[in-house]
C-alpha cells in the first residue's frame, strides 16, 4: 500500500514533535518534512510534493490560511489540514474557503489527528467534532433566520428507512459534536463498534466523512441540533 506522505508546519516545536510521533506510529504515513512558519511551506511542498500538509493557523510571518491559499492555487494535489485554538466558525469557514480539506482543534487526540490525515488523503474533508457541532449550530440559525423566525421547533424523523435505531443514535451524537470515544462511553460500546457503526453509516447515506452526514442529516430533519 502507498504511504502518506506528510509535512508538518508548526511554530512550536514541542507540538510539532508530539504530532509527529503520533503519525510515525502508523504504518501507511511518513512525516517527510517540518517547518516552523507558513512561509516555509511553498518551498517544502514543492521540493517534497506531499500528499498531507498539517498546518497551524497562528504563525509569525506568514498564518496557515494565507499559506494555504497559496499552496491550493500552486500545488491543487496536496491536501491541507489546519491546526487551530479557535473553534468559531468564521475561522473555519475562512480556512475552508481558501482551500483546506480539514480541521482540527488543537484539543484533538491521537485517533481524531490519523483519522482526519486518512480521510483527506483519501479526498474527503475533516472537521473537528466540536467544529462540526458549531457549524451545524450556526447553519441552523441562518435557515431560520431566512425562514423569518428566530427559533422554530423541527419535528426529528429519525431515518428507520435508512439506518438500524443504533445507528440512529451514533448520527445523533456525531451530529453533537462527540468523538468516537464519547460515542463508546455514552453508548456503553467499544470504539472499535463506533467505528464500524459510522463507517455503516458514511455507506448508507453515500457520503464521504461524517462532516457531511452530519450536513445531509440536519438537511433533511434527521437529528437535533442542540
Amino acid at each position: 500500500m502507498k504511504k502518506t506522505n506528510i509535512i508538518i508546519i508548526d511554530d512550536h516545536q514541542l507540538f510539532r514533535e508530539g504530532v509527529k510521533r503520533i503519525l510515525d506510529f502508523e504504518a501507511n504515513f511518513e512525516v517527510i518534512a517540518e517547518g516552523d512558519d507558513g512561509s516555509q511551506a511553498l518551498g517544502l511542498v514543492e521540493q517534497h510534493q506531499p500528499d498531507v500538509v498539517i498546518m497551524d493557523i497562528n504563525m509569525p510571518t506568514l498564518n496557515g490560511v494565507e499559506a494555504t491559499g497559496q499552496l491550493v492555487a500552486r500545488f491543487p494535489e496536496t491536501k491541507v489540514i489546519i491546526l487551530s485554538i479557535h473553534d468559531d466558525e468564521n475561522y473555519v469557514s475562512h480556512a475552508l474557503k481558501t482551500g483546506a480539506q480539514g480541521y482540527l482543534l488543537k484539543e484533538m487526540d491521537a485517533e481524531q489527528l490519523v483519522e482526519a490525515v486518512k480521510v483527506v488523503a483519501d479526498g474527503g474533508s475533516y472537521l473537528h467534532p466540536k467544529v462540526t457541532h458549531n457549524l451545524v449550530k450556526e447553519y441552523r440559525r441562518l435557515a431560520s433566520s431566512n425562514q423569518g423566525t428566530l427559533k422554530k421547533e423541527v419535528e426529528v424523523r429519525r431515518p428507520l428507512h435508512l439506518l438500524t435505531r443504533r445507528e440512529c443514535e451514533v448520527l445523533q451524537l456525531l451530529a453533537d459534536g462527540k468523538s468516537n470515544r464519547s460515542i463508546g462511553e455514552i453508548l456503553f460500546i467499544s470504539e472499535k463498534t463506533v467505528k464500524n457503526h459510522v463507517s455503516n453509516i458514511l455507506t448508507k447515506m453515500n457520503v464521504n466523512d461524517r462532516t457531511q452526514a452530519v450536513v445531509v442529516s440536519i438537511k433533511n430533519g434527521w437529528v437535533e441540533v442542540k
